[in-house]
């Protein structure tokens, strides 16, 4: 199976940058399966029903989230109609929506699963012990962990953690892809972050002025996300056949 997992989209510059490279890297690397994080697509945070509709016809077949999942309320009702989509599995088991979803590939079964980590973000329940539960009591032909983290330390245990129990374990939210695809001892495809898709002459997608100053003073800034601009798409093309982890990185 051939799965392209595009990284973190940052507004209206990711989606765009989505619409005019997804068709030819499907071709390219004879793509099954795309697969994107969406949690900054709106703006730089959440997911809408008009975006998650965009997305898909640009192509992208299943959206994964993250700490912004619920920053928009209209994710509530792509939840309740059962859309492509998933937040992380390790929110409290009261929130909407949904942790994994299994989807059919050519008469196999692929399980998505997104994670979120802890380390500097939310206290929301243990991303380890939730995928133990969750493999522990599930099963599939594949599976695919989008692992949604701030520290490179946690990604990299999450990946050992997990090497040899699932197919692919690749990092999202820190925009910056890293340069340490590898396929690990027991066969997991790894890499700590894929990377985003958005603004490329900002710092993670947003203007850099307002970040630049917050550093200087300290001071509450608006983030601005441009609508205009040179864009990055980040992704990785996986083969679980031949166990390979390609990274992409597409600059205008």
């Amino acid at each position: 199976m051939r799965i392209l997992f595009i990284g973190d989209i940052v507004g209206k510059i990711g989606r765009r940058m989505v619409k005019e490279n997804l068709p030819e890297l499907k071709r390219e690397y004879n793509i099954q399966y795309t697969i994107a994080n969406g949690e900054n697509a709106a703006h730089g945070k959440g997911m809408t029903k008009a975006i998650y509709k965009e997305l898909m016809g640009y192509g992208v077949d299943f959206i994964t989230l993250g700490n912004h999942a619920f920053h928009k309320d209209e994710v509530f009702e792509l939840f309740e109609a059962d859309k492509k989509i998933i937040r992380p599995l390790n929110y409290p088991s009261i929130v909407p929506g949904e942790g994994f979803k299994k989807v059919n590939i050519n008469n196999e079964t692929l399980m998505i699963v997104n994670l979120q980590g802890r380390s500097f973000m939310e206290s929301i329940d243990n991303p380890f012990t939730e995928i133990d539960a969750l493999l522990k009591r599930e099963s599939a032909d594949q599976i695919f962990v989008d692992f949604h983290c701030e520290t490179t330390s946690e990604a990299i245990a999450m990946g050992y953690y997990l090497d040899g129990r699932v197919n692919a374990v690749v990092g999202t939210h820190t925009h910056v892809q890293t340069n340490d695809a590898v396929v690990l001892d027991n066969g997991t495809m790894y890499i700590t972050d894929v990377g985003m898709t958005g603004y490329k002459d900002g710092i993670l997608g947003i203007d850099k002025e307002a970040v630049i100053s917050r550093f200087l003073d300290q001071l509450p800034k608006r983030h601005v996300v441009p609508d205009k601009g040179d864009g990055i798409l980040s992704a990785v093309v996986i083969d679980t056949v031949r166990q390979t982890i390609e990274p992409i990185l597409i600059r205008e």
